[in-house]
Formats: structure tokens, sequence, C-alpha cells
């Protein structure tokens, strides 16, 4: 493919963050209330997911699963279309002519790497005024003058008070969660793949229903690369939430400081909080991501392996 068509790679990205958007943030609004109300002393606690979910839909219908997602829409979408564009363009030029065949760790592993490591310069200020927003209330710390009423109003005063690099707090531990998870994701969706596709080839009725194969083989291999991006690095998102959202500006930001003061009062278990509704939103979200990408390369007669 030539370079005047590499815009079609950062186009066929951007559907598939709409699709993890779309798919994925009743999830999250559903983890981020069952968050903020479980803590507190006072009012409604949810048994769990779905009765939270029930209650969203009972009191604020469809909708209210959707809430906050017009941020979402426009930072995922940004972010997606710099990761698979990046991700691609890189990997084609690792792969020179050689194209086909097995998948490479030494192509794949540093093309993720790459894709990841820029998107998380992105990511860091967005996650951090999105987790500000998502845990004032739940903690009674936080005194009501210094909260915040929008994600504008958060990004300025966090300017103000601690300046602009402020918003970049964090940002070595999103950036080793954005380039060691994507290796995992990419890595797990490219072989897992290749090894099903070379599997459907081997059998005879090779094309009796090619396009739904490939969409169940796409669900299949983004919902496992999704699983196993945060697996592997959840207990980093766990850090780098507490780095994020800690009233004192001089605590510590080393995650792995963070993470072995979790692990000496709660273990693993602790360094993976929040593993359930993670991981329950993970498999759909990626997986809608995959299949929605793989189906814009093919409309944009992006050549695929």
């Amino acid at each position: 493919m030539g370079d005047s068509s590499s815009y079609k790679d950062y186009v066929a990205g951007l559907i598939a963050g709409v699709a993890t958007v779309i798919t994925g943030h009743p999830f999250d609004t559903v983890k981020v209330k069952l968050q903020k109300h479980n803590t507190e002393s006072r009012g409604i606690t949810y048994r769990g997911g779905l009765h939270c979910t029930a209650r969203i839909l009972k009191t604020d219908g469809v909708r209210g699963l959707y809430r906050g997602a017009t941020s979402s829409f426009v930072g995922v979408s940004f972010e997606s279309s710099l990761l698979f564009g990046i991700y691609s363009r890189t990997k084609q030029s690792l792969q020179g002519g050689d194209q086909n065949g097995r998948p490479r760790p030494q192509v794949v592993i540093p093309s993720a790497v790459y894709g990841g490591a820029i998107i998380s310069f992105i990511l860091c200020p967005s996650e951090l005024v999105k987790c500000r927003m998502q845990v004032q209330g739940t903690d009674s710390l936080v005194p009501v003058s210094s909260r915040y009423s929008g994600p504008v109003d958060c990004a300025l005063k966090t300017i103000k008070t601690e300046g602009a690099t402020g918003l970049f707090r964090g940002g070595f531990t999103t950036f080793l969660r954005e380039s060691i998870g994507n290796a995992v994701f990419f890595s797990t969706y490219e072989n897992v793949r290749y090894y099903m596709h070379s599997q459907v080839h081997s059998t005879s009725n090779l094309n009796v229903h090619g396009n739904l194969m490939d969409m169940g083989i796409g669900i299949l291999t983004g919902g496992l690369g999704g699983v196993a991006f945060w697996l592997a690095v959840l207990p980093l998102d766990v850090a780098k939430t507490i780095i994020q959202t800690s009233p004192d500006k001089n605590a510590t930001r080393n995650p792995f400081l963070i993470l072995s003061s979790i692990y000496r009062n709660a273990g693993i278990r602790g360094c993976y909080t929040g593993l359930g509704p993670t991981i329950l939103r993970a498999f759909p979200a990626n997986a809608a991501a995959i299949v929605c990408w793989e189906l814009a390369m093919k409309v944009l007669g992006i050549p695929r392996d």
C-alpha cells in the first residue's frame, strides 16, 4: 500500500474506537457507579453490576448508561485512530516485503509498544481528569470547596494548583501500562488469529460462511486480546489511579513502591482491584473494536495478511 493511502489505517482505527465506546461505555458507567455508591456510608448500595444496571435503566433509561460518553467518543476515537494507525504503519515498515506467514514477535511487539507509548501522552491528562471526576464525592476528605463542576474546571484547577505538568502526573505509569499492555494485546490478537485462520484453512468447507467466520474469529481474537491486556497491566492501572487522585502533591509517583505497599496490605487481590468489571468490559469492547477494525480495512481496501 502506498503512502497516499496511509490515512486509511487511521480511519480504520477511528472506527474501532467508536465501536469500543458504544460497546464499553455502559460497563464503565456501571463500574463507576458501583465504586461511588458502594464505598459511601449513606445512600443507595447496589447488590452488584446487574442490580446497578437495572436501576440505571429504570430511572434514566438507556441514556443513563451513556452518561459522559461524549468526551469518551472524542478521546477514545482519537487515541484508537492513532494506536491502530501507528501499529499498522510500523508493522508494515518492519515487515518489509514479507507480509504473510506466522506473526513475528520482533515485528509485532515493537509496533505495539511504539503505538502504546505515543497514545500514553494523550491518555495521561484525559485519564487524570476522568479519575479525579470519578472519585470526588466518594471520599469525605475532599472538601466541597475544592470539588470540580466539570472536566474543564478540573483541568483548570489542576493547572492552577500544580502547574501544566500536573496534568501529566502518572505519566510514567500510563506509559508503562500502554506500552506493555498493547504489546500483550497485539501479540495475543495476532497469534490467536493466525492459529485460527490456519485451522479454518485446513478444513475442506473453506468458504462456506467466510464473512461469518471472519467475524467469529475477530470477536474471539479481540476479546482474548483485551482480557490479556488487563490481566497483564491492571496492577499498573491501580497504581496510576492512586498517583493521579492523591491529594498530596509530594506523594510518591513510583508505581512499584505503591504496588509493593498494596501487596503488603492486601496481597495480590489488592493489586487487581476492579478485576471483575474490567474483564467484563474488556472482552466485548475489544471484540467490537477488532471486528470493526478488520471490517473497515476490508471496506477501505487495506491489504491484510
